[in-house]
């Protein structure tokens, strides 16, 4: 008795079908719009955690900035010129700058009262203006006023567009019943003013918060003599 044999699915008729050619572009269409999709999710993840850490650097940036003018401008000196008539006060404002007297920060160098002044500037190597504050040792016994020539200079803050000071307070020798204002420019040789306002916008983003700095000397130091009936100082 001869044993069955197995024949092959061939022999008996059954037929294995491929991909057609128009199956296959369709699924190498479809891998293409999955591999453009996920590289595009990549893409915009990697942009968003670039994008929140330049933001995170920025506010860093900023609030360091911040917290330094506060702690400068809140201990300012009332320093006088010494050979100038009416000994004037080495402090001056306009819009968009300030120049005062402050002790230098231990440390950062020697110490002792340096004159400072607040600006923007273009600094060589960067494109945009910074935001920058000078620095140098003033001559008391000079007969004007120091000029920041070949000054010592900072860097707080780099691509800013607007720097808009503001300062508060009464003139000397204004009347008793002057009220304090906001003005945008203080000259006033002999008094400091009673509150500073500093307003930064940069290139990109939001401006930062409007700091209002209030110096720890009263308006009159530095006065020999104060006459607050008349809002006067009487020399230094």
């Amino acid at each position: 008795m001869t044993r069955g044999r197995n024949f092959p699915a061939a022999s008996v008729g059954v037929h294995i079908r491929g991909f057609t050619m128009i199956e296959l572009m369709i699924a190498l269409v479809l891998l293409a719009l999955m591999s453009a999709v996920l590289f595009g999710s990549l893409n915009v993840a990697g942009r968003s955690t670039d994008a929140g850490t330049a933001k995170a650097e920025a506010s860093s940036g900023m609030r360091l900035a911040g917290d330094y003018l506060r702690t400068q401008l809140a201990a300012q000196h009332p320093q006088r010129m010494r050979k100038i008539q009416e000994f004037p006060l080495l402090f001056g404002g306009d819009a968009d700058q300030l120049r005062y007297a402050a002790p230098l920060p231990g440390r950062v160098g020697l110490g002792g009262v340096w004159y400072y002044r607040l600006k923007l500037a273009t600094v060589a190597g960067r494109g945009k203006p910074s935001l920058i504050l000078e620095r140098m040792i003033p001559d008391l016994n000079a007969i004007d006023k120091p000029e920041f020539v070949d000054a010592e200079h900072s860097v707080l803050a780099d691509d800013i567009k607007e720097l808009k000071l503001g300062y508060y307070g009464i003139s000397n020798g204004a009347p008793v019943d002057e009220e304090p204002t906001w003005r945008d420019q203080w000259d006033d040789p002999q008094l400091l003013p009673q509150l500073i306002r500093v307003d930064v916008t940069p290139e990109k983003g939001p401006a930062w918060p409007t700091l209002v700095i209030a110096p720890r000397e009263a308006p009159e130091a530095g006065c020999r003599s104060w006459d607050a009936n008349r809002h006067h100082c009487n020399g230094a």
